[in-house]
């Protein structure tokens, strides 16, 4: 990862103050406390600022990265410069899946879009884990599933060509995903993750607005106030 930290500490706060933040991600939450309480206790804790770059597409691969607060996208960018969404994360979930691969890198740059706080889990201590664990394997398995599946979901989506059911489906998908009432993305965000135009998605969020299927907040907060009308709309592809 790139040295833009703002802090950098062994073993988390939280996890020191007794709330422990493997019992938030899938990954861990099965394994014992005294387990978790001595995976937390080895971590290592980061803070990165809103803007920094957790990591580029290409660095090597040598930890867990579990996300305790903030949001970051992953994405990537073509020969011209133009930037690729290909998911935003948050609280509770974690960056491992080329871990184990034969030369680990990673395949896409991380953005934080706010202050993200950090557990990072060594390689060597989490094989060793498996080691000792075999549970957690069935984790893996479980949670490699589900990621296929979701990236099955978002190349289905992006195969839509109307601009309003894509960004329907888009809504609907954030909206369970986020954390809080409201889905946190800047205009350009939106457009980055479903391969449309700001302008296209602005239209549409107007569109939706006085429908009153969604509210907008403004500062990229927007309310989704009627799922059941979004998802009429995205069931129509």
């Amino acid at each position: 990862m790139e040295n833009t930290d703002k802090s950098m500490a062994h073993g988390c706060g939280n996890c020191k103050s007794g709330i422990l933040c493997t019992t938030a991600i899938p990954l861990f939450n099965a394994l014992p406390g005294d387990v978790q309480k001595k995976l937390t206790e080895h971590s290592v804790q980061t803070t990165f600022e809103r803007g920094s770059t957790l990591f580029r597409a290409g660095e090597e691969v040598d930890s867990v990265l579990i996300i305790r607060k903030g949001r970051i996208k992953l994405c990537k960018y073509d020969v011209d410069g133009n930037e690729y969404i290909l998911d935003i994360i948050n609280d509770g979930d974690a960056v491992w899946e080329n871990l184990f691969l034969e030369e680990p890198v990673f395949p896409y740059d991380a953005i934080c879009l706010s202050d993200v706080h950090l557990c990072e889990i060594k390689k060597t201590e989490f094989i060793q884990l498996l080691a000792y664990h075999p549970s957690i394997a069935m984790n893996l398995i479980s949670l490699l599933s589900r990621r296929l599946q979701d990236s099955n979901e978002k190349a289905l989506l992006l195969s839509i060509h109307d601009p309003k059911i894509r960004l329907a489906g888009f809504l609907l998908d954030r909206d369970i995903r986020c954390v809080g009432p409201e889905i946190k993305l800047k205009l350009e965000d939106i457009a980055a993750s479903i391969g449309l135009r700001p302008e296209t998605v602005s239209r549409n969020l107007s569109n939706f607005e006085k429908a009153h299927l969604i509210k907008r907040l403004g500062k990229g907060k927007i309310i989704v106030t009627d799922r059941s009308g979004l998802k009429k709309i995205y069931e129509t592809k």
